[in-house]
């Protein structure tokens, strides 16, 4: 039968199909919109997107519900009654824009450290941050400090790139694919093509998930491991793969710094450091002549052992045979970790020779010639096919930075990164941390109204670039960047409100926030949070957080705390740019990003976010936003899409850039460049040459792409970080051998934590309870079928997901006798909320767990107030404090990775107290008022034939 023969089984469903960029999720993926008498009618997913190749998720696909949801915003408002009330009044946009603008400005041109922007699921922070920048704030970041800035710092300081979004499996061509701590929501349409690629290929899939859910159930094994334990068994892993002596020499010689000598000269401001020539370059030991030479030296065969005399009379040692005499010793032995991970030595051991089996034994090749940076040439490219990819239960516990680097050493000692079949690099990945700015917002910036003068994240090389004053005090509002959490690249999101609320290290004035929902699901201590936001200064009645602007599109509980909503658009009513200057979408083999536009025109009184920011940056007169006369530089963000450059010839598209379109990467604006993005399907692609494919970090033909496309201005090769010299600074410093000093407040922390090889540590909050009053994991997942909090509002996925229940295993079921449906307490050390139960075979037979943000506060998100999510359902947010137990000398450290930053969100430990069923869980809020307005009822949301009539 052809084309012409096909029987219609129904009617058209649309006039026109428009194609732009799904945000239901963070993938990313390419949607069909079909619009029908100005209505959304269907989304599909499109088959030429290089993302999702039409694969489309249920969060996608129930995209048309999102749109349409009850809980939208409609038009400004001005809060009349007392924080919290929901009671609100609308105003117009002129109003709206006019208040913010006193605001910010008053802030700025007294003290621009009083205002703190932070963004929540924000895709556009190239701009957020820039306008932070310009309006010469210390206090900006994105949610990736409560997130995975574990995964993302620890990937970029050892191997120049990290998992998700910055690098992918070689799906077609691995044999064997290791997934650690990753639910399924995330990355979850290529995750899921994939996988059956995998199973196409015969190759075997290993999950190491405390939970066997979404991808861990369809796992070949899964390793069902004890929360927060998964670096040390990765560092057994290594051991095995040590003692049995199958590693990549050859690869670890040629790109790692596991040949560099460190020197061995304890007591000195040297120690641990890399010994250098004159000219800063590392030296290694040439074992052909014998002598110490510079990195890179032509012919020289670099030593991985002995012990070497400098020239000025110190000793020094390679790398390598610091990390072999560390993770040698039997403390790391598959039978001296498995009652800690809760793995048996057995399958430790198994999991190690399956891996050296595959990397070695089964070991892939490419015939391609190419041309290393060394200008070495190869006949072809060899890949060791065992890949890896991990996520937030690895990022999310206060060792995850350690732990994360660990995964990425195993990567390395395998010869497993950015080879064929092995874990690949996705543009504008890889850079070395040479090649990120250091950050931004020194005290001496504070107090003019004048920009900073660089970015606000970066990466420190050592104690010298924190963003401390004098007295060693933070700089910023989150701490960040401090002695407290001295490589927090992503921020502390989750302390900006205690923080200000306690005035610590400075109280602020405005507080902006956007798409950030910091009065529910997004902060620790939920309750606390909610206090600190109402609080008032008993001395002046005004409250402690005096200002709050927020902007979101839909009626979360965070609007309630708001002074002033500024409403957002819908993903379907806006442009956005995924950028290669931000988060693009791009592939192993091809440089991509994409756009949103409006497919739709909104029917409320609502802007689109980066408009309005654009639009107040005018009103400011900040530079790079307002002309030295003041008028706006841009029409809106469509116009500083095209026009905006971020250096000469570089802006945030990379697609059709120059006068006639025809430009990649660098190149002129082109007036018509959203217009071709469009007709290309919202999207661009440029296809990465063969030869310049595969190890991407030390090949010559991938370098001058890079330069090409504006990635970088020259070659920026990378040297895979196996020992991190920065964290030896900082132990130099708090053992009172190097400038500047740690504070005494702060040494043996660092001494503790800041170990130059990976290392494991037990997580600090589960090390400071008692282990015996509370014996159980408590963690988290979002589930498949949403993405964050407004997911679990939305009328098709609530179909899915309505409520939760703690998932408790069968074991502790018997022990405490619970039945399905039963009610508990569950207990952590800060506080105690009462749940549902369901009993669970597949989980960690010592942890607890629940889907994350499906519980709802009464009265918010446009739900009637009987709804399953505002009445059995919960967070465990509440049972989490921002702060450590306190200890001996009275200190309170961030629940976080002491380097980092990052949020331990699963570190925490409970136990379970029977009790009598409820009708709701505990803690019950009051009910918030809707904001003021009309809004649709649930009842009137209609779709399907009822529409299509």
């Amino acid at each position: 039968m052809n084309h012409t023969d096909r029987v219609a089984l129904s009617k058209p469903v649309a006039d026109e199909v428009r194609k732009t960029t799904c945000y239901m999720c963070a993938c990313r993926c390419g949607i069909n919109v079909h619009i029908k008498d100005g209505k959304i009618r269907y989304i599909e997913g499109n088959r030429d997107h290089p993302v999702n190749k039409g694969v489309l998720c249920a969060k996608g696909s129930a995209g048309i519900m999102q749109h349409y949801a009850p809980a939208r915003l409609r038009a400004p408002l001005k809060r009349v009654g007392p924080r919290g009330s929901g009671k609100f009044e609308e105003i117009s946009w002129d109003e709206a824009l006019e208040i913010a603008t006193n605001w910010l400005d008053g802030v700025r041109q007294d003290d621009p450290k009083k205002l703190a922007f932070f963004t929540g699921r924000d895709q556009s922070q190239s701009l957020t941050g820039f306008w932070a920048q310009q309006f010469g704030t210390p206090n900006y970041a994105a949610h990736g400090g409560f997130c995975s800035v574990n995964m993302a710092a620890a990937g970029i300081m050892t191997i120049g790139g990290a998992f998700w979004e910055f690098g992918a499996p070689d799906w077609d061509r691995t044999k064997l694919f290791v997934l650690f701590g990753v639910a399924e929501d995330h990355d979850s349409n290529p995750i899921k093509m994939g996988i059956a690629k995998l199973k196409q290929n015969g190759a075997r899939f290993v999950s190491v998930n405390p939970v066997r859910t979404g991808y861990s159930a369809v796992a070949d094994n899964w390793i069902g491991i004890r929360p927060g334990t998964d670096g040390l068994l990765i560092l057994a892993v290594v051991h095995e793969l040590l003692k049995a002596r199958r590693i990549d020499v050859d690869y670890l010689v040629r790109y790692s710094n596991a040949t560099w000598l460190v020197i061995d000269a304890p007591g000195t401001a040297e120690h641990g450091l890399f010994a250098r020539d004159g000219e800063g370059k590392p030296l290694v030991f040439e074992t052909v002549t014998e002598q110490v030479v510079a990195v890179g030296a032509k012919g020289a065969r670099a030593a991985l052992s002995g012990r070497v005399q400098l020239a000025d009379g110190r000793f020094a040692v390679p790398s390598f045979q610091l990390l072999a005499e560390k993770y040698l010793d039997p403390k790391y032995a598959p039978e001296a970790v498995a009652e800690e991970t809760g793995v048996a030595a057995d399958t430790i051991r198994g999991l190690a020779a399956e891996i050296a089996r595959v990397a070695f034994d089964e070991a892939i090749t490419i015939e391609q010639p190419w041309t290393d940076v060394h200008g070495q040439q190869h006949e072809n490219f060899v890949g060791r096919p065992v890949s890896f990819h991990a996520m937030r239960g690895l990022s999310a516990h206060s060792n995850g930075f350690q732990t994360a680097r660990a995964l990425h050493m195993l990567q390395v000692l395998i010869g497993a990164v950015d080879c064929p079949g092995g874990f690949r690099f996705e543009p504008p990945y890889p850079k070395p941390v040479s090649a990120h700015p250091t950050p931004h917002g020194r005290a001496e910036h504070f107090g003019s109204n004048k920009p900073l003068s660089g970015p606000h994240l970066g990466f420190p090389r050592g104690p010298e670039d924190l963003l401390v004053d004098p007295q060693g005090q933070p700089a910023r509002i989150d701490k960040a960047f401090s002695w407290d959490t001295p490589f927090s690249v992503h921020g502390l999101m989750h302390m900006v409100i205690a923080n200000a609320h306690a005035g610590d290290p400075y109280p602020i004035d405005v507080l902006f926030l956007y798409m950030a929902n910091m009065a529910w699901n997004s902060s620790m201590n939920t309750a606390g949070v909610i206090r600190m936001l109402e609080d008032k200064n008993p001395a002046t009645g005004e409250y402690k957080i005096p200002k709050i602007i927020y902007s979101d599109a839909y009626a979360s509980e965070m609007v309630a705390y708001a002074d002033l909503v500024l409403p957002d658009t819908t993903y379907l009513e806006r442009h956005d740019c995924i950028s290669l200057l931000d988060r693009p979408i791009s592939e192993p083999d091809a440089v991509q990003d994409a756009i949103r536009w409006p497919v739709i025109e909104p029917d409320r009184n609502v802007r689109g976010f980066q408009s309005v920011l654009i639009d107040l940056g005018a009103r400011l007169h900040l530079p790079g936003f307002a002309d030295n006369h003041g008028k706006p530089l841009y029409k809106d963000y469509a116009d500083y899409i095209i026009r905006h450059e971020r250096r000469p010839g570089i802006g945030p598209l990379a697609g059709f850039r120059g006068l006639k379109g025809d430009r990649v990467g660098r190149g002129a604006t082109n007036p018509e460049q959203l217009q071709r993005y469009i007709e290309n399907g919202s999207f661009f692609s440029a296809h990465i040459p063969l030869e310049a494919q595969f190890f991407k970090h030390a090949n010559q033909a991938y370098q001058d792409f890079a330069v090409r496309m504006g990635f970088f201005d020259t070659p920026q090769p990378v040297t895979f970080q196996l020992y991190q010299e920065a964290l030896q600074k900082f132990r130099l410093s708090a053992e009172g051998l190097r400038e500047p000093l740690a504070p005494e407040t702060h040494r043996q922390r660092i001494l503790d934590f800041f170990d130059p090889l990976p290392d494991w540590y037990r997580p600090l909050g589960e090390a400071m309870v008692d282990s015996a009053e509370f014996p159980y994991h408590a963690i988290t997942q979002r589930p498949a079928a949403m993405y964050h909090s407004w997911g679990s509002m939305n009328a098709w996925l609530r179909q899915i997901h309505t409520a939760n229940a703690l998932y408790v295993p069968g074991a502790i079921c018997e022990q405490l006798g619970l039945v399905d449906g039963d009610w508990v307490w569950l207990i952590s050390h800060h506080s105690r909320i009462k749940v549902p139960v369901a009993r669970m075979e597949a989980v960690n037979s010592s942890t607890v767990w629940t889907w994350n943000a499906i519980g709802k506060r009464e009265g918010a998100w446009g739900l009637e107030r009987n709804v399953p999510e505002a009445q059995k359902s919960f967070l465990m947010n509440h049972l989490i404090h921002e702060l450590l137990p306190p200890r001996q000398d009275g200190l309170r450290w961030s629940n976080s990775d002491p380097i980092t930053g990052q949020a331990a969100w699963y570190d925490l430990r409970v136990r379970i107290e029977k009790a009598d069923k409820g009708a709701v869980s505990e803690p019950h809020f009051p009910g918030i008022a809707e904001p003021d307005g009309e809004q649709p009822s649930p009842k009137e949301l209609r779709y399907g034939q009822e529409w299509a009539q």
